[in-house]
């Protein structure tokens, strides 16, 4: 591929997410030609957008966003489902970054079901010479070259992804999704605190659990030697959707109870 040079002229100097990272990402997403947990997704948006300082203009509304993925993806593009993945970055135009305003980019990622679980099962491995952080700031989606150095090392190593431990040696997250470990009937996530991401689709799936009695939901501190004490796992990523987890180093998971109870998730939309 050819190398492209570009000036400072021709790109654009306020945009703070190409010169420091400086902005948000969260996903919507669309099922049979429809938003589904628009409200939670939208309210996880404007939180990140405080946690990060940023300006909130007075017409980032709700109406706003389901205005404008019903006209530009579903009846603009024809998405009938998938991942909208939105992201608002600071611009350099006022007297503070505080005051700054923001623009937005977005992309979508169709698929036959945001709900539905990847048919192929993904094999990870624990990766231990880099961890990320369990503070305010870890549970959002901002820059991290925590993920680009895992995925990396992912593919260099022929695994699916990677988990992602906190500085005290606990598991937090995958480069791009939290984990969910089932035994018996419980099912144990790690806390935010861990440095685990705060997910509205994950949260839409242990409600239902929890509401309807399907399991146990615990939240726990969990070692990285635990992982191999599951029965089945699961990753539920916003960014990407939902995965079951067949294998981590040489131990083996099934997925048939998780699969189940997707389902029954599923059908309650």
């Amino acid at each position: 591929m050819e190398n492209q040079y570009f000036t400072s002229g021709e790109l654009s100097v306020n945009n703070r997410a190409f010169l420091s990272g400086d902005a948000v990402k969260v996903s919507f997403f669309v099922r049979d030609g429809k938003l589904i947990m628009d409200e939670e997704c939208y309210f996880f948006l404007m939180a990140s957008m405080r946690k990060m300082r940023m300006n909130i203009p007075l017409t980032y509304t709700l109406e706003f966003f389901q205005s404008l993925f019903q006209k530009d993806i579903i009846d603009g593009k024809g998405t009938n489902n998938g991942i909208i993945n939105f992201l608002v970055f600071r611009n350099s135009d006022g007297i503070t970054l505080s005051k700054s305003s923001v623009s937005y980019f977005y992309e979508v990622s169709e698929m036959d079901d945001v709900l539905a679980v990847h048919q192929r099962p993904l094999e990870l491995d624990l990766i231990k010479e880099i961890n990320v952080n369990n503070n305010l700031l870890s549970n959002i989606r901002v820059h991290s070259p925590e993920n680009i150095y895992g995925g990396i090392y992912a593919q260099e190593n022929d695994l699916d992804d990677v988990i992602l431990l906190n500085p005290n040696k606990r598991i937090a997250r995958t480069t791009f999704g939290n984990l969910l470990f089932l035994e018996g009937d419980i099912i144990k996530v790690p806390k935010q605190t861990e440095g685990a991401y705060i997910s509205p689709l994950m949260e839409n799936f242990v409600t239902f659990l929890h509401k309807n009695n399907l399991a146990d939901i615990q939240e726990h501190e969990i070692i990285a030697f635990e992982s191999q004490k599951s029965e089945e796992i699961l990753l539920i990523s916003d960014e990407k959707g939902i995965f079951s987890v067949g294998k981590i180093r040489n131990k083996t998971f099934g997925n048939s109870r998780f699969l189940e109870i997707v389902e029954k998730w599923k059908e309650s939309f």
